[in-house]
């Protein structure tokens, strides 16, 4: 007589409390995990069991057990299960501003292929990679980004010299779109409170935050939408306070961003609890 097959163990998503810009995370999953999608954050992780792959760069990328993921801000890419038996791994999300407090300046490092087993990057993720259960102190936090920093620029090959480009400008419009995210920040706004012409400042954002303005001011709006979903705010006024047109207007940019729609990324996230 044949017995059904097991069921297949559900797919989930632990995260740490966000500190200072850095959100961590463990999760497991089998067959596609993410859509195609892309942030304004470096994507870093590790890979704990089984065969991560993604798409990344127009090519197909596999992380084996113990190999380091480096994602560049706003690189569009997916995640799937390369075996049957699914994966696990860990990730961290680091704001570009961050590192930018260590390089001054100069542009954000670039890993080729997004995954390395280069030794430098391995062990200065070791402290920023650990289980999120545990809870890194802000001082032990701001040393391992500094380290990271630094193998990062040094595995990249980067030069010395700053790019062209006016980072204090670039610097204040960072600053004036965390303060008024809730709103429609126009084109002229920015210019006002920079003191930079439009082009010039998205040439110079993008430059120094790997990213461009509107949508840097799209993942804020975001990640207040995804702080109200875990408290148990309705997606419909998740929506409203975090400045978005409407509910299918956060919905959308919600799924281009994370490759999860909302309702999934509860799920995965309530999952944890569950179990």
């Amino acid at each position: 007589m044949n017995r059904p097959a097991a069921p297949s163990c559900p797919d989930w998503v632990r995260r740490a409390e966000p500190i200072d810009g850095v959100e961590r995370i463990e999760a497991w999953f089998h067959g596609k995990a993410y859509a195609m999608h892309r942030h304004d954050t470096y994507a870093i992780g590790r890979t704990l069991a089984g065969v991560q792959r993604f798409s990344y760069r127009h090519s197909q990328r596999n992380s084996l057990p113990g190999n380091t993921m480096v994602l560049h801000p706003d690189e569009a890419h997916d995640g799937q299960a390369g075996t049957d038996e699914g994966f696990r791994y860990r990730m961290i999300y680091v704001e570009p501003a961050l590192l930018q407090e260590v390089l001054g300046g100069r542009a954000l490092p670039f890993i080729e292929g997004g995954v390395t087993t280069d030794p430098r990057l391995a062990a200065a993720t070791g402290a920023l990679l650990q289980h999120v259960g545990h809870a890194l102190e802000p001082l032990e936090q701001g040393d391992a980004l500094a380290e990271l920093t630094h193998a990062l620029a040094a595995a990249a090959g980067m030069p010395a010299r700053r790019p062209k480009g006016d980072f204090l400008a670039a610097r204040r419009a960072r600053d004036y779109l965390h303060a008024n995210c809730a709103h429609a920040v126009s084109l002229v706004e920015l210019e006002a409170a920079t003191g930079r012409d439009r082009w010039s400042l998205s040439h110079d954002f993008r430059t120094f935050y790997g990213t461009s303005p509107y949508r840097y001011l799209t993942m804020r709006r975001l990640d207040a939408a995804r702080r109200l979903l875990l408290a148990g705010t309705s997606l419909a006024h998740a929506a409203a306070a975090a400045g978005f047109a409407d509910q299918s207007h956060m919905t959308r940019h919600f799924t281009k961003t994370f490759g999860l729609a909302p309702g999934r990324w509860l799920q995965a996230a309530a999952s944890v609890h569950r179990g």
